[in-house]
């Protein structure tokens, strides 16, 4: 059974250590910036966004916990934002580890999330996904996700 659990202050920097050069890459390949110039991005929107790490109010992250391994050692990360007006939770991020992707794990925790969400009184998820992650893709039209709209962008002036 998939559970989440509050991530721990001293889990917070591993987190980062996953999460910003994953986005850095997704910002360089999506939008056209250095290496370099999407890490700084990639940090300058993380402190922004988490000034107070894992214990930033309005935002929740979790660890995805999977009980019948008898730890509550993180199989993944789960970072939303919930909005109490219109009763709906904005997925900012949300990993498997790689070394538990391929287990369904990715497909239970939604799952577990839309149960927890929905007994809440949440009455939707959204979330934004690169273009180019298939796997993200498949797991969130198995778990029922739909497309609302495509993000576009072009590079202009001096590159």
């Amino acid at each position: 059974m998939i559970t989440f659990r509050p991530m721990r202050s001293n889990e917070f920097p591993g987190y980062l250590d996953y999460f910003v050069p994953d986005y850095a890459t997704e910002i360089s390949t999506n939008y056209g910036l250095s290496s370099a110039a999407a890490l700084a991005q990639a940090k300058r929107e993380i402190s922004e966004d988490l000034p107070d790490g894992a214990d930033t109010p309005g935002q929740m992250l979790l660890c995805v916990i999977d009980d019948e391994r008898g730890d509550d050692d993180a199989i993944g990360y789960l970072w939303y934002r919930p909005d109490k007006e219109p009763r709906s939770a904005f997925i900012c991020d949300f990993h498997i580890l790689v070394a538990h992707q391929g287990n369904g794990y990715g497909k239970l925790a939604l799952s577990a999330l839309e149960v927890i969400l929905s007994d809440a009184g949440f009455e939707q998820i959204r979330l934004r996904v690169a273009a180019d992650n298939e796997r993200a893709h498949h797991v969130y039209k198995v778990g029922g996700f739909r497309a609302t709209g495509i993000n576009m962008s072009k590079r202009i002036g001096k590159v």
